[in-house]
């Protein structure tokens, strides 16, 4: 009887250990949505670039929790503050912005380990800057970096004088930490009352001669591994009005010249991967008067289809006036996916209230589970931006191919 008690117990506590071990090795039904709902947010959260205040990296800050919960796929500095109308936001001094780059991408290393596919590679941070030259030069002399030359005055320099200051540009970027740059200008230049020859941000009027000297900084920041980005598609150079500041329309303005640079600058071997896009209304491109950003007929129609462009699609600040004030975030985020958009910005310059990226993960996730976003669509931006990020090198490691090309 004994014996027979024994047998039947250890057959029991077999059964119950293989139950056990079942139920560990197979994870339940909520468990595997609850596993894809957060790799899903993760891709979402890779399509978003951020700006924050803080010359240095607070552990407990809201831009190191987005970095720490792996909500954010890259970060954009600034030096004047919209906000408070202070140069006072994210560069002080090249140490400082040295050590605030590296603590970034410190950060963003250890927050992979708790990554959901622990399998995939760690990729570093985008860490992003508008660093054009001129009256857009995010790192300017005044902070102690190499002085810069506008737009306008870089296309009149020599050759060899202009290939040099791409260059040191680029050196500028690697020493500083930065492996992303919202530049060139490739915008026409029209008369002098629109707001880009304002600011004196055009190369020329003559696509050629934009071409060329937008070909000098591609070159240079390809070698030395950072990431340009031609903008602002598909043109902003006829524009009087600032979509920073409320809606623009160019389509009594706008010339189809405006887009060969495009075509030329894409069809190269060392073309920039990113492609901004600009803000304002053009019924040429798309009847409905939707701004580029959120146009599918201008991104997708146009950019993709038409001119076979399969890089990263990047955003102006979706946080710009003539975007904001137009149409809800919600609204925004659908359009501007559904677009063809791939990379998002929020540079929290002109928004009172800083723009939590878990807010912005979960409308996009909203409209996913919804059918709105085709989950198709976040993996292919999310495939596109992994992959410029697999080209990131190490910025530290191209100071010396820089100096050596002297």
């Amino acid at each position: 009887m004994v014996s027979l008690f024994n047998h039947f117990t250890i057959k029991l506590f077999c059964v119950l250990l293989v139950f056990a071990l079942s139920a560990c090795s197979f994870p339940s039904k909520r468990q595997e949505e609850s596993i894809a709902e957060t790799s899903m947010k993760e891709k979402i959260g890779q399509m978003l670039t951020v700006g924050f205040d803080g010359f240095v990296l607070e552990p407990k800050s809201p831009i190191a929790l987005a970095i720490q919960q792996r909500q954010i796929g890259g970060v954009i500095l600034f030096d004047y503050d919209l906000k408070h109308q202070a140069y006072r936001k994210n560069i002080r001094n090249p140490a400082q912005l040295k050590k605030l780059t590296t603590a970034l991408q410190n950060m963003a290393k250890k927050a992979d380990q708790y990554r959901v596919n622990s399998a995939e590679s760690s990729y570093p941070l985008i860490i992003a800057v508008d660093y054009e030259g001129g009256a857009v030069d995010r790192l300017h002399s005044r902070y102690g970096f190499p002085k810069t030359y506008s737009a306008q005055q870089f296309s009149k320099l020599p050759a060899k004088q202009a290939e040099q200051q791409a260059k040191n540009m680029a050196e500028t970027l690697v020493t500083s930490g930065i492996n992303v740059n919202f530049a060139p200008v490739v915008d026409l230049l029209y008369g002098p009352e629109t707001f880009i020859a304002r600011k004196k941000r055009s190369f020329s009027s003559i696509p050629e001669k934009v071409e060329e000297s937008a070909e000098f900084f591609s070159r240079a920041y390809g070698k030395a591994g950072i990431a340009c980005a031609y903008k602002h598609f598909p043109g902003h150079g006829s524009a009087v009005g600032d979509t920073h500041l409320g809606f623009v329309d160019v389509t009594d303005t706008w010339k189809k010249k405006e887009l060969k640079p495009y075509q030329y600058l894409l069809a190269q071997k060392d073309a920039c991967p990113i492609v901004m896009t600009a803000h304002v209304v053009n019924r040429h491109l798309d009847p409905g008067g939707k701004p580029a950003t959120l146009s599918k007929a201008i991104i997708q129609g146009k950019l993709r289809d038409e001119m076979g462009f399969q890089g990263i699609v990047s955003t102006d600040c979706m946080q710009m006036s003539a975007i904001a004030d137009n149409y809800s975030l919600s609204e925004v985020l659908k359009l501007s996916i559904n677009a063809g958009a791939d990379m998002l910005i929020f540079s929290n310059q002109q928004s009172p209230v800083w723009q939590n990226p878990a807010d912005v993960i979960d409308l996009i996730y909203a409209h996913v589970k919804s059918g709105e976003i085709k989950s198709s669509r976040i993996e292919s931006a999310y495939q596109r931006i992994i992959h410029l990020k697999k080209k990131l090198s190490d910025v530290d490691k191209n100071i010396a191919n820089i100096i050596d090309t002297q």
